[in-house]
């Protein structure tokens, strides 16, 4: 039996976008899982992976089906999966190498994989999720509540922010310290996850970003209680030191999330002594950039500054954001699923402007009004500690 993916072939050449057969995924182990896919986000990873260098297809393949923000519901279950049908989902995106000497992968964190060996659905080197069906062994599908149902697809990016905050806590643990301030650069989906949950940690949020002080971006953080500010504005400050310096603020924790890297550097100088840095945007091309690197140097050696890089999530990660996701939508009721600009039917990915998404664009592959039709009434709930 064949299914619909949507798929960029001939990836080694010049790549095509297409909607067409596949075939149909089938249990073959007691731990696996078949999933219908309802709806998949659509990222930046996906425009690189569409029109740009990146991606890489299965081996011994010249294809891959794209997409890696999905939600679905489960249709069939093995013998020892610990899933049922009914079960609302979301997929987590990497799967572990196969060296023996990769501690991390060995011990369920591939998102911190030694030998760089690893797999991402959708990605790298295992078709993704933008098809009616998907298989996978439970243990990569984390379950969702059913108030998820309008936002599930927004799990795995908010599971990258999750990560970072998690890895912050831990850094932290060096000193007594009390955040009170967090800026974020870019404001994009994942730009505006970040705001959301540091808005959620009752930190004091500014955000620089290159869109219109009355666009969409600027309007949702400014409803949450922060601060927007639009980078190189007519009259406004020319760079985000000079704006740091005009509102005679540092920040605690700073989320690089536009993948400009001189951007990332002049955040060094904005951080607060003691503050974390977090690189979230990758800066693709051969850019160069003069740097005060002595006087960075010196701040953040005598400061006790840290910057970190983060890339990718664990499970605990998808349950967090899980639980973050709610938590945004009772303080802010619609504020997650307002992010959702533009949405797509399969047949339409080809066609995709990502020029035209405004913030988030998200593919049904089930129209939105069927949803709830195959859905378990069972409840499931994660919580953590800030």
């Amino acid at each position: 039996m064949k299914v619909k993916a949507a798929k960029v072939t001939d990836m080694k050449r010049s790549k095509t976008i297409r909607v067409g057969e596949h075939p149909k995924p089938a249990i073959a182990q007691p731990s696996e899982v078949l999933v219908k896919v309802l709806a998949v986000g659509l990222d930046g990873t996906d425009r690189e992976i569409m029109t740009g260098p990146y991606g890489e297809a299965p081996q011994g393949e010249d294809e891959l089906i794209i997409g890696h923000e999905a939600m679905g519901i489960v249709v069939e279950s093995g013998q020892e999966a610990g899933l049922a049908p009914g079960d609302l989902v979301s997929v987590v995106v990497r799967r572990p190498c196969h060296d023996p000497a990769c501690v991390n992968c060995r011990n369920g964190r591939s998102d911190f994989c030694q030998s760089s060996q690893y797999t991402e659905r959708g990605i790298k080197g295992a078709h993704g999720f933008l098809t009616e069906y998907i298989k996978d062994e439970d243990r990569f599908f984390i379950k969702l509540p059913e108030a998820c149902l309008p936002f599930g697809m927004m799990a795995e990016p908010q599971s990258i922010v999750e990560k970072v905050w998690d890895e912050v806590q831990h850094i932290q643990q060096r000193l007594v310290w009390e955040p009170r301030s967090a800026l974020v650069l870019g404001s994009g989906p994942l730009g505006l996850l970040a705001a959301l949950t540091s808005r959620c940690l009752d930190l004091n949020v500014h955000v620089w970003s290159m869109s219109a002080p009355d666009s969409p971006e600027a309007r949702l953080i400014e409803r949450i209680g922060g601060i927007y500010q639009q980078a190189n504005a007519s009259g406004g400050p020319a760079s985000l030191t000079a704006y740091a310096e005009s509102i005679g603020a540092h920040f605690d924790l700073v989320w690089e999330c536009t993948g400009y890297s001189p951007l990332g550097f002049e955040a060094m100088d904005v951080l607060a002594p003691n503050g974390v840095l977090a690189m979230l945007g990758l800066s693709a091309g051969g850019r160069k950039s003069e740097i005060p690197v002595d006087k960075l140097n010196m701040e953040m050696v005598l400061e006790n500054k840290c910057v970190i890089g983060s890339v990718n999530a664990s499970r605990k990660h998808f349950e967090t954001g899980v639980y973050r996701l709610q938590q945004m939508e009772a303080r802010w009721p619609g504020v997650v699923t307002s992010m959702i600009t533009k949405r797509f039917a399969m047949d339409d990915v080809p066609q995709v402007d990502f020029n035209a998404i405004g913030i988030k664009a998200v593919v049904d592959v089930v129209p939105v009004e069927q949803w709830k039709s195959g859905a378990s009434a069972e409840e499931t709930a994660y919580s953590f500690s800030v």
